[in-house]
C-alpha cells in the first residue's frame, strides 16, 4: 500500500500506526476524564439517614400523645367494661391471689426438690401481687406525674444524679432509674418492708438490677453512706417533710446543701413547707440563707390519669 503521506525530512507515518495514535489517545483521554470528573450521587441510605430514631430522650407525654392513644381505642370501639368474670379471666382480689398463691402455686409449678432449683430469686407472695401499690393515699401511676415534673423542671439528662429521701417501693424512682445512667439514682428510705419490696420486686421485675442504684435503709437525714464529694442535679422528698419534726428537716437541709450543685441543682420539697413558714416568712428567709439556701416558688403539676394535682416547693443553692 502506497504511503499516506511524508514529510520534508523525509518522515514517513503509515495509516496503521496513524489509527493505532488516534486510538491510544482516545482511550487515555477517557481515563483521565473519569478520574478528574466528581463521583456520581448516591441515593442509597446512609447510616444516618438509614438508622431508626432511638435516641428521643423525651420525659413528658405530649399532646399528639394522648390524642394518639385516643385514637387507638375509638379505632378498636373499646369501652370500658365491669371487671367480672368471663372466659379466660378471673378477677381476684390481692387477698385472693395471696391465698392462690400458697394453694395452687400458679398453673406450672416444680414438687419437691425440684421447687428449690429453678427460681434464682424466689420473692414473698405479698410482693408478687403488688400489695405494696396500695399503700400510698392515691393511685400507684402517680409516680409517672412526679417524675415527669421533676425531671423537666430540673433539665435532667442521663449523666445527671438524683437523691430521694424516702423513696419507698420506687413509686417514682423507678422512672428515675430507668432514665439516669447506672448509679446515678440514691435513696434514703427508713421503711424495712419497703426496701424489701424495692429490692425484691420492683428492680427485679422491671429489668433494671444493671442500673445499680444506691438504695440506703437509714434515718436521722444520716447521708454519710452515699460517699463525699458526690454532687447532686436533684433532691426531692415527696410528702416526707410532712412526718418529720422541723428541727429534723432543718438538720437534713443544711447537710444536704454541700451536696447540692450551686445554683443549678434544685431541691423539691412536695405539699407544703410548714418546717419554714410555722417560723413566719421573714425569717423563714434568713434561715434558708444562713444555711446557703434560696427560695425560688411553689409549683403545681397535675395528674396525667386522675384528677390530682401535686404542690412543689422550689429552692437552689445560691453559693459555691
Amino acid at each position: 500500500m502506497a504511503p499516506s503521506s511524508s514529510s520534508r525530512n523525509g518522515l514517513v507515518v503509515t495509516v496503521p500506526v496513524l489509527l493505532l495514535s488516534i486510538a491510544s489517545a482516545t482511550l487515555f483521554l477517557f481515563f483521565l476524564s473519569s478520574f478528574l470528573s466528581p463521583p456520581p450521587t448516591c441515593s442509597c441510605p446512609t447510616a444516618t439517614t438509614a438508622a431508626v430514631s432511638g435516641g428521643d430522650e423525651r420525659i413528658s407525654t405530649r399532646a399528639d400523645d394522648i390524642e394518639w392513644v385516643k385514637r387507638q381505642i375509638e379505632v378498636n370501639g373499646l369501652h370500658m367494661k365491669d371487671n367480672v368474670l368471663r372466659k379466660g379471666i378471673n378477677p381476684r382480689t390481692r387477698a385472693q391471689q395471696i391465698q392462690d398463691l400458697i394453694q395452687f402455686k400458679g398453673i406450672s409449678h416444680y414438687e419437691g426438690d425440684e421447687a428449690n432449683n429453678h427460681t434464682a430469686f424466689p420473692c414473698p407472695g405479698e410482693l408478687l401481687v403488688e400489695e405494696h401499690h396500695s399503700n400510698y393515699g392515691e393511685p400507684w401511676a402517680g409516680g409517672r406525674d412526679v417524675y415527669e415534673f421533676l425531671a423537666d423542671s430540673t433539665h435532667l439528662s442521663p449523666n445527671s444524679r438524683v437523691l430521694e429521701i424516702g423513696c419507698g417501693t420506687l413509686r417514682v424512682g423507678l422512672h428515675f432509674i430507668r432514665y439516669l445512667n447506672p448509679q446515678n439514682f440514691h435513696c434514703l428510705e427508713k421503711d424495712e418492708l419497703s426496701l424489701m419490696a424495692a429490692l425484691r420486686y420492683e428492680l427485679p421485675s422491671q429489668g433494671l438490677l444493671h442500673k445499680r442504684p444506691l438504695i440506703v435503709k437509714g434515718e436521722g437525714m444520716d447521708f454519710s453512706k452515699f460517699g463525699d464529694g458526690v454532687m447532686y442535679d436533684l433532691i426531692y422528698a415527696s410528702a416526707v417533710f410532712l412526718h418529720i419534726p422541723d428541727k429534723l428537716v432543718w438538720v437534713g437541709l443544711e447537710r444536704l446543701v454541700d451536696r447540692l450543685k450551686p445554683l443549678e441543682g434544685r431541691i423539691f420539697v412536695s405539699h407544703n413547707i410548714k418546717f419554714c413558714t410555722r417560723l413566719g416568712g421573714e425569717e423563714c428567709t434568713k434561715r434558708l440563707k444562713s444555711i446557703g439556701l434560696e427560695y425560688l416558688g411553689k409549683h403545681t403539676h397535675d395528674s396525667l390519669l386522675f384528677n390530682h394535682y401535686e404542690i412543689w416547693f422550689d429552692f437552689r443553692r445560691f453559693k459555691e
